[in-house]
């Protein structure tokens, strides 16, 4: 068994929890209110900056050119693809970016981001991956199976959230990132492997609180 396939196992009950969620199943179904949707939309715009933050830290850390310039075609994914979708939805909802930064972070979006920076100042690539992978394949899952659902696709709003995650280039960056992840995993200790998993899984519940609270709309 793989590294990652240990990983994904050890999460699988939190990540069933997030599929099972209302506002996923909101987001599924096309019944989601707006108002949530948008709540999310601008919690979710600050996180990124954030976990594109946590790319960085890779490129920094990395002593291998080929491992910076990986980190670094990760980060241009999120700045220059993942936030263009969110963009285009801002521009339908008509919220400027300039509103975005006018908007305090959750409490529980706070935690995640603070958590998964301080894993980077810490720890290695091998920890900056596991910290950055449970938002990358939980989305990608999570898109597969959204678009596995009648109409999930096409639904006149949600559809664009549900294509971009099951889309192509998405899954194929994300495919990249698992595939890093067992590269540098490869000959860890079960101590090693232990702290690893420590990581994904805390970065999985942090994924599972993220939906609670823009289902609620924490402030």
């Amino acid at each position: 068994m793989t590294v990652t396939q240990r990983l994904y196992q050890a999460a699988r009950p939190v990540w069933e929890a997030c599929h099972a969620h209302p506002f996923v199943r909101g987001i599924g179904d096309g019944t989601l209110p707006l108002e949530q949707f948008r709540w999310f939309l601008l919690q979710d715009y600050r996180y990124l900056f954030d976990y594109a933050r946590v790319f960085a830290y890779g490129v920094i850390k990395a002593r291998d050119p080929e491992l910076m310039r990986i980190f670094s075609v990760n980060l241009d994914a999120i700045l220059g693809g993942e936030m263009r979708l969110h963009r285009a939805y801002m521009a339908r909802l008509g919220i400027p970016e300039a509103q975005v930064f006018a908007v305090q972070p959750a409490l529980a979006n706070l935690s995640y981001t603070h958590y998964m920076l301080a894993v980077a100042a810490a720890g290695g690539p091998a920890e900056i991956v596991a910290s950055l992978l449970a938002c990358s394949w939980s989305y990608a899952e999570i898109g597969q199976r959204l678009a596995d659902l009648p109409g999930a696709a096409e639904h006149p709003f949600y559809g664009e959230w549900v294509q971009g995650y099951a889309g192509a280039d998405y899954q194929k960056t994300n495919a990249a990132l698992v595939a890093l992840m067992d590269t540098l995993a490869q000959d860890c200790s079960e101590a090693d492997y232990q702290r690893l998993e420590e990581i994904f899984v805390s970065c999985s519940r942090y994924e599972l609180g993220f939906w609670d609270m823009a289902w609620k709309r924490e402030p």
